[in-house]
This record gives C-alpha cells, structure tokens and sequence, in this order.
C-alpha cells in the first residue's frame, strides 16, 4: 500500500500564549489527504490532539484535515513527527488509541534513525511495534545479536517483546522451537512441598509466559506447538545438561538466578539459536549475600562479541501512567535504603552486597 505523507509547511507563529519566549517559537502546518484517516487521527471530540498538547506544551488547532501546531521548536517537532509516524499507522490500516499516541511521541522524542516499520513484530494474532526508543534498540538487538540481556523495571516490556520476537521466527521457520523458561519459587526450585503433578507445580509460576504466548497466536495453535514441542516452558532446573540448537530461547526473572545457573543456563546455546534474558535487579529474592547470576553474567560478559544489553528505565514504562509513578517512587526509597546501607557497612567495616 502507497503511504502518503501529510504536506509540512511553516509559517511565522501566531498564537500569543506559550510555554516557550515567543521568539523561539514556530508554527508547522499539516495537511493529511484522507479525511476520514485524519478524523481517527485527531480522535473523538480532538481528543488526541488535546492529548498531544497536554504533554509537550503545544498549542493545536484543527481545521478539516489539516492541523496547526505552535510552540517552542523542539516541541513542534516532537508533535509533527508523532502525528506523521499515526497517521502512517492508521495508511497501514491499523487503529490509533490514547495508548499509541502516547507511544507516538515517545518514538519520536528519541527514536532518531530507528525506523518504527522496520522493526515492527509480526505474529499470527497482532503487529507489535516498539512504543520507546529503548524498545525499539531492544528488538533491533534482538535481530542481531545472539544473546540480549534486557534488564529494567516491570512494565517495559522485556519479556512480552521477546516472545514476540520467538514467535515471529518460529512463524517463519527460522527457528525450530520456542524454550520459555523461569527460576521457579526463587532461586531454590523448592517444588517438592506444592501440590499436585510436577506441570501443576510449575504452571503457577509460568503462567506471565503462558499469557504472551496467547497473545501472539491463536489458542488451538498454542495448545497444539506446546504438545509437539515446538513451544517449551519450563523451569530452569530442566534445562540442566541440554544443547538448545535451531531454538530461540528466554529466561524470564534472571534477577533470581545464582552465578551457577546462569552460567548453566548460558552455555546451553547451540547452532543457529538466539537467547534473551529478562530481569529486574531491583527485584532480587534471593538470600541475602547471594549474588544475582543476572548482575554477575552482565558484569562478566561485558565486552564479549555477539552480547547485547539494553538497561531499561521508568521512562520506558508502557502500563498504565500510574505505573511509571509507583516505579519511581520505589525507585527513591530504594536508593535511599541504598545509601544508607552503604554508609553503614563503611563505618562497620563491611564488604558491599554489590
């Protein structure tokens, strides 16, 4: 399909209420070709456009299919590439909701040359495309690299986007099967007390695995490549003393691995396969004075060939608003704890947990 680019002109800005001195500030015109496209673009009542001026401090006006943007440069700029990389979406045929036109401007504000279409996950059940620049490195280092690390709070997508990923080569043939796996009750895999079959024991723990897997493909189809083995999820404690070739496989929760099982689990990689691990280091459960095999692996490996990592942060977060807020919050108590530890373990003359 054909996509046409809304016309861009500029013209001496006019509105007299700005966030920005009015000299820095600009006025940029766009004029969309499909009428109906640009009612979806700009959403019920203008309610999209409103959503734009709300966070970049622009002021929007709409007239038929064309919109004036004025505000300070870099805002004016953020606003026209979002609206261009929507209205491209909706030419592809696909919907523009609050959630993507918040996942519109955060591309733009730092994609640079990340090209969105490029990269965007095709599954049998949705196209998934990146929502942050962090996301959008991420799946590109996913393409290239052999092994990712993706580290970072909850809510950006780690794992949902790495399976994904293992799904649209499975798909394509480009790999035989799927290993989806967890350390399961922490570190230990203390299974033996829970009830029921080991599969009843285990299930409860993989089930954040099991849902994206229902995501991107439909659920015969699931239920079907899980009896075949083409899809695998299960413990890390299974993985002990395989060779995982022509396989795309994630370890999810690495936080709770030890040094030795994230070794075990790394070195399980064979011919044409691809690993990703997933975790929060902020969210580690092992013992005290345990180190986490995720933070060792990524200090360890650093600078090795075919390795990737991609840090996430709260600005990556993709839930619900509120999400990002109570990340941060426990982000500064966190640090704060942190400092205080520290200073307490130098006037006791301890080692560091780090």
């Amino acid at each position: 399909m054909r996509l046409n680019p809304p016309k861009t002109t500029l013209k001496p800005a006019s509105a007299p209420a700005l966030a920005a001195p009015l000299a820095a500030a600009k006025t940029v015109s766009l004029e969309f070709k499909d009428n109906a496209l640009a009612l979806q673009l700009f959403g019920s009542h203008h309610s999209h456009l409103a959503l734009i001026e709300h966070h970049l401090g622009v002021a929007i006006n709409a007239r038929g299919n064309t919109v004036a943007i004025t505000g300070a440069a870099d805002a004016v700029d953020t606003a026209r590439q979002g609206l261009t990389r929507l209205y491209a979406r909706l030419e592809r045929g696909l919907g523009v909701d609050r959630a993507e036109v918040d996942a519109a401007l955060r591309m733009a504000k730092g994609a640079g040359a990340l090209a969105e279409a490029e990269l965007t996950v095709r599954t049998r059940n949705r196209l998934i495309a990146p929502r942050t620049p962090r996301q959008a490195e991420y799946l590109r280092a996913i393409n290239e690299k052999e092994l990712v690390f993706g580290q970072g709070p909850a809510g950006t997508g780690k794992t949902y986007l790495a399976v994904a990923k293992a799904v649209e080569r499975l798909v394509k043939g480009e790999v035989d099967r799927i290993i989806l796996s967890r350390p399961a009750v922490e570190a230990g895999e203390q299974l033996g007390f829970l009830p029921g079959n080991m599969r009843e024991k285990v299930d409860p723990y993989l089930r954040p695995l099991y849902d994206a897997l229902y995501d991107m493909l439909p659920a015969p189809q699931v239920v079907k490549r899980l009896e075949s083995g083409e899809i695998e999820v299960a413990p890390l404690a299974f993985m002990r003393g395989r060779t995982l070739t022509n396989a795309f496989a994630i370890l999810d929760e690495a936080q709770n691995t030890t040094a030795v099982q994230m070794k075990m689990f790394l070195t399980r990689l064979g011919e044409n396969s691809r690993m990703v691990v997933t975790g929060d280091l902020s969210q580690v459960d092992l013992p005290r004075g345990t180190r986490s095999g995720l933070r060792d692996a990524m200090e360890t490996l650093a600078g090795v060939d075919g390795v990737a990592y991609i840090n996430f942060t709260d600005e990556d977060v993709v839930r619900h608003p509120l999400v990002t807020r109570i990340v941060r919050a426990y982000d500064r108590v966190e640090a704060r704890r942190r400092s205080a530890a520290r200073y307490e373990q130098r006037t006791n003359g301890e080692p560091s947990d780090d």
